[in-house]
């Protein structure tokens, strides 16, 4: 099977070579450009899989190149992640309203930035769509409905498998108690906020065990998110 193409936009030399080190290792086939001028190009010559997206590069800056790309009917489902050092809520948005579907903050987990290229890349092609998720050691089997970690099974009633599949196809970002109700339980399920909490728990107790690491963040009055740097 041919492997996912990424194009990695960036001109810092060193995060080049780890993203293409990572992106490898997990399967992935890599091109890469160090400007925006040079990233057209590349995309003009044979479309990518996913577009990692540097904010600021020289001459043409990352946010006018995803504009471009969403005005080119041929681009405009193409899946683009965001890489930026600026971590404000108002960057966020700038970033997102440019047409970017995903926004990460440097410094980054590797294994965070693979799982969420995975996940816009199966959210764009959903016929294509994998029939595994993971995530760190973590892996699920939507079709046998089995999850394992470090290769050993992990014994999840419906509910924490369906909480714990939402989590895996959108890592690293926070969830509200509300958001996970309305994402796990359904808008309309007539289910107690503390619910998620007694849930959370649960699903916890059962990837944590044996003293692994704990892989739920919890984020105080936020929510929850899955990130490798819970703890």
């Amino acid at each position: 099977m041919q492997r996912p193409m990424v194009l990695v936009v960036e001109d810092e030399a060193p995060l080049v070579t780890l993203l293409r080190y990572n992106l490898e290792k997990e399967g992935f086939a890599v091109n890469e450009a160090h400007d925006g001028e040079e990233a057209l190009m590349h995309l003009r010559e044979s479309k990518p899989d996913a577009v990692l997206l540097d904010w600021m590069l020289p001459r043409v800056s990352g946010l006018e190149i995803c504009r471009q790309i969403r005005r080119v009917p041929a681009w405009r489902d193409l899946p683009v992640i965001m890489l930026t050092a600026r971590g404000e809520e108002g960057d966020r948005v700038r970033g997102l309203d440019s047409g970017a579907d995903d926004y990460i903050v440097k410094p980054f987990s590797p294994s965070e930035l693979i799982a969420r290229v995975r996940a816009v890349i199966r959210r764009a092609r959903p016929s294509a769509a994998a029939e595994a998720l993971n995530f760190s050691d973590l892996g699920m089997d939507l079709t046998a409905h089995r999850v394992a970690r470090g290769g050993k099974p992990v014994h999840l009633g419906p509910t924490e498998f369906r909480l714990l599949r939402f989590l895996m196809e959108r890592p690293g970002r926070v969830f509200s108690r509300e958001q996970l109700l309305d994402g796990v339980w359904g808008r309309d399920a007539e289910v107690e906020l503390r619910t998620v909490d007694v849930h959370i728990r649960r699903l916890r107790k059962a990837l944590n065990g044996g003293g692994r690491a704990d892989l739920i963040r919890t984020v105080r009055a936020a929510g929850y998110a899955l990130d490798t740097a819970a703890h």
